[in-house]
């Protein structure tokens, strides 16, 4: 049953998002509950990269920057970059060098804390080497997958995996602060979210900055997305790059490029059909939406990939898409409703009679949205002929008590908004059912006149007992 939060919602009435909202972040920290029984957390899982280590690395603590003279900081900045360049070794023994791995450490934040809070201090000669500490401890042969087949990681359930060596790959808060990365994006399948975190602050900062750069950003993140649909489907980083692109999508000038349409149309769209779209669905609606408020008349072809990529067989994920829908629909032109609404309420009627209570509990949330509402009764006379039959049944068949509750409020709502149209559904409904009752009945007669003709054959008596038994023939026929 969706959360309460969805129900207040649904009930709410529906206004159109500002274009200066903010994409849903992706969640890093686990959900607390408070009460109940007990739960027995999982061991944290770790895992390191591989890193070439070095042979001396007994390291000398350096004196402290802030109580250097003015004249020796920088040299003292280049030695404590040098030192940082010293790797350790966090897998087969990740209790060796602890004195030595401690001094990079406190060298890593107190260079970060410096250049934080003092101005002008990254000179010419700093920045090479810089740049080589940070080659040396970020781009790094990544551990192997600790989920190899590609399961589906459940943000509820499943620990993360964290990077062993963390502190000392906290080189991306000196990045974020003065430095421009080029090879960050094949970083984004870290299993380790905090990782993915500075990089996916530092891609944003770096695509707001350097104007160069953006359609060579936009064109490899398109390459692990279509990495991802198409072969693997498997990537650690996907909601990650979404939170990004939600920002970009919303300063897309208009109209929009033929390459940000395709972008939405090959990309945003097929990635609703990778089975493990929970992860990152609210980042992937939200970018959906944004394209949406930029151009209505993307309204079409987006509805129709979605009744495409429609799941058959998996719940949870049809509830998925009925919240894109709504989203989708309160920033709906009234217009772009019109070309869509007949495929659109034919899918709703199959969810209302789901058998899965929250599918079709879900679907019928939407007879509290006012704005969709409003758009319902200026097209009632299309809408309601295809809603009807799966209202009007499942009022009196479906086993959820809850369900007959909504559906009860969703014909009210239709009977007062055209009571004629009302009663003129209700009697094809009837009439439909009595045709079909008298084909049913004209069909059992002509098998019980194929069965009479079959038992006048001479040969009838040299068949066995079982195949002779009418009430046998007429099941096999029926």
């Amino acid at each position: 049953m969706p959360n309460k939060t969805k129900k207040e919602k649904a009930q709410q009435t529906a206004s159109k998002r500002p274009s200066n909202s903010t994409p849903p972040p992706t969640q890093l920290n686990k959900i607390k509950y408070s009460g109940g029984p007990q739960i027995v957390k999982k061991e944290r899982r770790q895992s390191s990269s591989r890193f070439n280590l070095g042979k001396n690395r007994e390291l000398q603590k350096l004196p402290a920057l802030k109580d250097a003279p003015p004249m020796d900081r920088e040299e003292l900045f280049v030695q404590k970059l040098r030192q940082c360049c010293v790797l350790f070794d966090f897998v087969t023994d990740p209790l060796s060098d602890l004195k030595y791995k401690e001094v990079k450490r406190a060298g890593l934040n107190e260079m970060v804390e410096y250049i934080t809070h003092n101005r002008d201090v990254v000179t010419e000669a700093i920045y090479p080497e810089a740049v080589i500490m940070f080659s040396i401890n970020l781009f790094r042969t990544l551990p192997p997958s600790s989920n190899p087949t590609g399961a589906e990681f459940d943000p509820e359930e499943d620990e993360p995996t964290l990077e062993a060596a963390w502190p000392h790959l906290q080189v991306y808060a000196f990045f974020l602060c003065h430095l421009i990365p080029f090879q960050l994006l094949e970083l984004f399948d870290s299993e380790d979210p905090r990782e993915r975190d500075f990089l996916k602050t530092i891609l944003h900062r770096i695509y707001g900055k350097f104007l160069g750069l953006r359609a060579y950003v936009r064109r490899q993140i398109n390459n692990i997305f279509y990495r991802f649909i198409y072969e693997t489907e498997h990537h650690n980083g996907i909601a990650e790059l979404l939170e990004i692109l939600g920002s970009i999508i919303n300063g897309f000038a208009l109209p929009l490029k033929e390459e940000h349409k395709m972008f939405l149309i090959r990309v945003l769209l097929p990635l609703h059909k990778v089975k493990s779209l929970s992860v990152y669905h609210p980042q992937l609606a939200y970018c959906v939406v944004q394209f949406l408020e930029k151009d209505s008349s993307l309204t079409e072809p987006v509805i129709m990939g979605l009744l495409k990529f429609w799941p058959k067989t998996h719940s949870p994920k049809e509830v998925m898409f009925l919240n894109e829908l709504e989203e989708i629909l309160d920033v709906i032109e009234p217009s772009e409703f019109v070309k869509v609404m007949e495929p659109l309420f034919r899918q709703l009627a199959k969810c209302v009679s789901s058998p899965h209570f929250q599918v079709a509990e879900r679907a019928l949330y939407y007879w509290n949205n006012e704005y969709i509402m409003s758009l319902i009764s200026d097209n009632a006379a299309k809408i309601l002929p295809i809603m009807f039959p799966a209202l009007y049944k499942n009022s009196k068949s479906h086993w959820n008590k809850t369900i007959h509750g909504l559906i009860y409020n969703a014909l009210k709502l239709f009977m007062e908004m055209n009571q004629k149209l009302f009663d003129d559904c209700t009697q094809q409904y009837k009439a439909e059912k009595q045709k079909e009752k008298y084909k049913l009945k004209e069909r059992e007669e002509m098998w019980y006149k194929i069965e009479a003709l079959a038992k006048q054959n001479p040969q009838v008596n040299t068949l066995p007992l079982a195949i002779k038994s009418s009430k046998f023939n007429f099941f096999i026929f029926k």
